[in-house]
């Protein structure tokens, strides 16, 4: 696999070998020997499969405590998907990144701890699949408002449309007001995970 930097030093673009003929293709996903050497030691808890309809806009989420870094692909469909730097005292606190991935071109994000997530659904239907790090864990679960313009996302919004959001997406703060990772924060700390 290509490991890419994006706009964000420690959230990777990854771009798999795929081989294929005319039975189809066949490609690694992860490798741990391989992901650990590039992105550091991570032990993977839990597989997420989600799938949503065009428009469908879901994050900014992260959690302070049980801190997730997730591993991202989208196995159909086309998803924009975005990474937001929340360590105060970070030289990016507060800038973005975002990517194209769809089943056709296969690519994956590894978005570490620290990091809020969100994506938005271009195609008709999208299937998001991703590991994390750690478990769900409602108490600490906290979003960003997807269109905080101290951020400035710029969402491919489908006609220009207003995305379609859960009540508590709608109603996330602002990064100004948002709970985030305090300075000298670490993905290493017992206490946050």
């Amino acid at each position: 696999m290509e490991y890419l930097p994006t706009d964000l030093p420690e959230v990777l673009l990854i771009k798999p070998k795929v081989f294929g003929d005319q039975r189809g293709f066949f490609m690694e996903t992860f490798r741990q020997s391989e992901f650990e050497e590039i992105c550091g030691r991570v032990d993977f808890v839990q597989d997420n499969h989600s799938g949503s309809p065009q428009g469908i806009l879901r994050g900014l989420h992260y959690q302070l405590k049980n801190t997730q870094g997730k591993l991202v692909r989208v196995v159909y469909g086309e998803v924009f998907d975005v990474a937001v730097d929340i360590r105060q005292g970070s030289p990016t606190f507060g800038k973005w990144t975002g990517q194209i991935l769809s089943a056709e071109n296969k690519h994956q994000l590894w978005v570490p701890g620290g990091f809020a997530h969100g994506y938005y659904v271009i195609s008709e239907w999208a299937e998001f699949v991703y590991k994390t790090t750690d478990y769900y864990a409602p108490a600490w679960e906290r979003s960003l408002l997807w269109n905080d313009l101290a951020i400035g996302i710029e969402w491919p919004l489908v006609n220009g449309e207003a995305p379609t959001l859960s009540a508590k997406d709608a109603a996330a703060p602002l990064l100004k007001d948002a709970d985030v990772f305090p300075l000298g924060w670490t993905k290493d700390q017992k206490e946050n995970r």
